[in-house]
Formats: structure tokens, sequence, C-alpha cells
């Protein structure tokens, strides 16, 4: 009937145990493929020492590798956040979700002084993501009580405030809300 669980599951061969050498190659093939964080690329070269093991006599120097990819700027943090804040925004999403995002990237907004979108840019992210979710004058019929619940949710969720995306679901036409859209406070 079944297989037995030797055979029916693929069995992941373990590669060599690190060393130096070793350790920074993935690092830098990691920074090579992939917009990443120093926080990241550290907890990636964690997660491969952890399943490969660790073969030299003193602890691996995980730190050492993270600054000095920082130092030769093959890793910034800061344009890492500029970028995918960009990228968020412009996908439809507000600044509550872009700071989470940025957080989970292990980005300090703090310590890189990063300042949040503007209220102009929050409200075009927030009429992209009606636009593309067909929410409020961009769908097809006025929304019932039961959809407009379930739109205003979709806006909060995505990291825009609820007056936001209250002006947009009950907004009566779509040049209505190009026109809030437009007229932020900044």
């Amino acid at each position: 009937m079944g297989q037995s669980p030797e055979t029916s599951h693929r069995r992941r061969k373990k590669g060599q145990p690190l060393e130096d050498a070793s350790l920074r190659d993935l690092a830098l093939s990691y920074a090579g493929r992939y917009a990443t964080t120093a926080a990241k690329l550290k907890h990636y070269l964690q997660r491969k020492l952890r399943e490969r093991g660790w073969a030299g006599d003193d602890e691996p120097q995980v730190d050492a590798i993270v600054s000095r990819f920082v130092e030769l700027g093959y890793i910034d943090d800061a344009q890492f956040a500029e970028v995918r804040t960009r990228d968020l925004l412009r996908r439809g999403y507000g600044a509550r979700r872009v700071a989470q995002a940025l957080h989970h990237a292990g980005v300090d907004s703090e310590e890189l002084d990063l300042t949040p979108p503007s209220e102009a840019e929050g409200r075009q992210a927030a009429l992209a993501f009606a636009r593309r979710r067909r929410i409020g004058p961009f769908g097809a019929e006025r929304p019932d009580d039961r959809t407009r619940e379930k739109q205003l949710a979709a806006l909060v969720r995505a990291g825009h405030d609820f007056a936001a995306a209250r002006a947009l679901v009950d907004a009566a036409s779509e040049d209505e809300a190009e026109e809030w859209a437009s007229n932020a406070d900044d």
C-alpha cells in the first residue's frame, strides 16, 4: 500500500560542514542574488550553520562577515528600505504595511532616520489599491453593506488608515476618488 518512511520522502543531502571560506562564499552568493539587509544576511548565515554545522576550531565570524559586506557596500539597508518602500507604495500598500515589511526585513527605521510616506503618497497608494481590487467606485456596481465592510477591511489590512478607506469606499465616482487622492495636505 504505502511506502516506507525511508522511501516516501525525499531525503535532502546534508552538505559538508562550513568553514570560513565557504561561509563567506555563501554570504557573497546570497548578497549577489537577492536584495537584502544586514539582518536578513545574518539570519541566512545562521540558518546555514544550523543546517550544515561548523568545521572550524573557533566560533564562526558571522557578524564580521556581515559588517564587512556592509562596509564594502554589498548591503545597504537604507537603499533597501527606499526601494522596498517605493515598491510597496506603487503596489497600493499604506504606510503601516510598509513599516511592517521594513521591520520584518530587519531595517531599523529610527536608526536610519527614514521618513514615512507623505500623505499624498499614501493617498495615491490607496487609490492604486482600490483600482486594482475594484473597491468603491472602481467596482462594477455600488457595494451593499456587507461588501462595503469587506472593502473597508481590505484597505485597512493593506496599511491604510480608516479615514482613507472610508473616503475611497464611499466615493460616488472615480473622479471623486481621484480628486480626494490629489487633494492631500503636504
